[in-house]
């Protein structure tokens, strides 16, 4: 596999690591999630944006209009705000689920 995964946010728990044992490059945005920083990153050919930080969230439709058909993934423990939910194809409690199994599951598909 040498699809793209763009990691936003911090990532205590090393969801983006899991990914890249996974098969994925992954490329990570330390900054505020805008255009100029998913552009940098690579929004054009990534197959996934996977957000830490539901602070972020105000990044998931400018994702979407760069680039339709990116999967985005929300991987926290706090609640996606309302007007984000519609354009999240996943979101996940890392209190439920292991980086390990979240990463293995997102590769299967």
């Amino acid at each position: 596999m040498s699809e793209t995964a763009i990691v936003a946010g911090p990532d205590p728990d090393g969801l983006g690591d899991a990914l890249t044992d996974e098969g994925f490059s992954v490329t990570r945005i330390e900054d505020v999630v805008s255009s100029s920083t998913l552009e940098a990153a690579g929004i054009d050919d990534a197959a996934m944006l996977v957000l830490t930080d539901v602070g972020e969230a105000s990044g998931i439709p400018v994702a979407k209009e760069l680039n339709p058909d990116v999967r985005v993934v929300v991987y926290s423990e706090q609640s996606l705000p309302e007007v984000a939910t519609r354009q999240t194809d996943l979101a996940v409690d890392p209190a439920l689920l292991d980086v390990s199994v979240v990463a293995e599951e997102l590769a299967a598909d």
